[in-house]
């Protein structure tokens, strides 16, 4: 056998030292991932809080305290004293009526009261000196019953002529329209230089400071409403912009669309506005009970579920535990069954979440934006 070359022997011992290296290398365990830190998740404990049994309808606001302002005398608009939208007080005066006529008609009435009292004085006169005279003799009865029959005349022609002023000033006063109540000014209706009467509408006030809410509620559902029961008038997100109760519900249903017309007055600080069509809430009863906020909520092929806190091997973890919910209120769904009074339910991340994770309870205090009182819809929804 022929000896081994030194490049050889060189060759083969790399190779023996690489095959070594790399089982040595093949035989190490690779390095185990760190677990990861469990998250932090904000959580709710439950409570009973206050459901109402609610429906929601279309309600029309209106002025009982509004007037529908026409004049009382005929004539061209010569002036008008206001503008729609305008706040005015009782008397305030709106539209002005040309009274040139009847201003020289009362300048007539006064001349004549004048020649009236002129006369009234002669007879005075006459009667007093025709007195005297009969007194001495020298004058007849009938002369003296004469002249007393002229004074009572002169006197009731005075007293007409009087009466004829007053008319007059009032006319007068006729030809500028004054607000009768307070409110707010409508449209007004004419221009200056047309012409008016008394069938004319010029304008309208409404009292806005107080608006009556008409609503239209079903038949059904009106068997449960009671005078003093809570309504709320509602803007088109949802929010309250009054809040007021029930003082009249109709003893009969429109037959047409067995509606029951119910009532209720309506302090108006929110720029509500009489004709306005407006959402409206009736309370129909309160209770109390258990809710889930909807940000709790998770479904998976229509099953609800919500994921509670628990305590497993010495770790705090969230359990996905199936629920049966009631109606959906304003963010908050009434609790039938699977939650119970004291859980904890995990209210943020709650789509990352899976059951058994572990996680780090952060606590939350309940707001308005999380849990709200859940309101319960009617079985149907009218209108007015």
């Amino acid at each position: 056998m022929r000896p081994t070359s030194t490049l050889q022997r060189t060759a083969a011992w790399c190779f023996a030292a690489a095959t070594a290296a790399g089982t040595l290398a093949c035989a190490r365990e690779p390095d185990a991932p760190a677990a990861a830190a469990p998250r932090e998740v904000e959580v709710l404990t439950i409570a009973p809080t206050e459901v109402r049994d609610t429906g929601e309808y279309l309600g029309e606001l209106i002025s009982r305290e509004s007037a529908t302002v026409l004049p009382q005398v005929a004539g061209y608009v010569r002036a008008i004293e206001v503008r729609p939208g305008e706040r005015v007080d009782a008397g305030t005066a709106l539209v002005a009526i040309d009274s040139r006529e009847e201003a020289a008609a009362l300048k007539g009435a006064r001349a004549t009261r004048q020649s009236a009292r002129a006369r009234l004085a002669l007879a005075r006169q006459t009667r007093d000196r025709v007195a005297t005279l009969a007194r001495t003799g020298a004058a007849s009865r009938e002369e003296l019953d004469a002249a007393q029959a002229e004074l009572d005349t002169a006197a009731a022609v005075e007293r007409e002529a009087a009466a004829a002023i007053r008319q007059r000033e009032v006319q007068l006063q006729y030809h500028v329209v004054r607000a009768p109540v307070p409110g707010v000014v409508g449209e007004v209706d004419v221009r200056v230089g047309d012409y008016v009467d008394a069938a004319t509408v010029l304008t309208t006030l409404s009292q806005t400071a107080m608006l009556e809410l008409t609503i239209g509620v079903p038949a059904e559902r009106a068997r449960h409403l009671a005078i003093g029961a809570p309504v709320e008038v509602l803007d088109r997100d949802g929010r309250v912009l009054a809040e007021s109760v029930v003082f009249y519900v109709a003893r009969e249903a429109e037959p047409s669309t067995q509606l029951v017309e119910v009532k209720a007055k309506v302090a108006n600080d929110s720029g509500l506005r009489t004709s306005e069509i407006v959402r409206a809430r009736v309370v129909y009863s309160t209770r109390r009970a258990l809710q889930l906020p909807l940000v709790a909520v998770v479904r998976q092929s229509g099953q609800a579920f919500a994921f509670v806190v628990a305590e497993r091997d010495g770790q705090t973890i969230v359990e996905r535990r199936p629920v049966e919910l009631g109606p959906l209120g304003e963010s908050a769904y009434r609790v039938e069954s699977g939650i119970a009074p004291g859980d904890r339910v995990a209210i943020s991340s709650v789509q990352a979440l899976r059951d058994g994770v572990p996680i780090v309870p952060v606590a939350a205090e309940p707001d308005p934006e999380t849990v709200a009182r859940a309101r319960v819809p009617p079985p149907a929804r009218g209108g007015s």
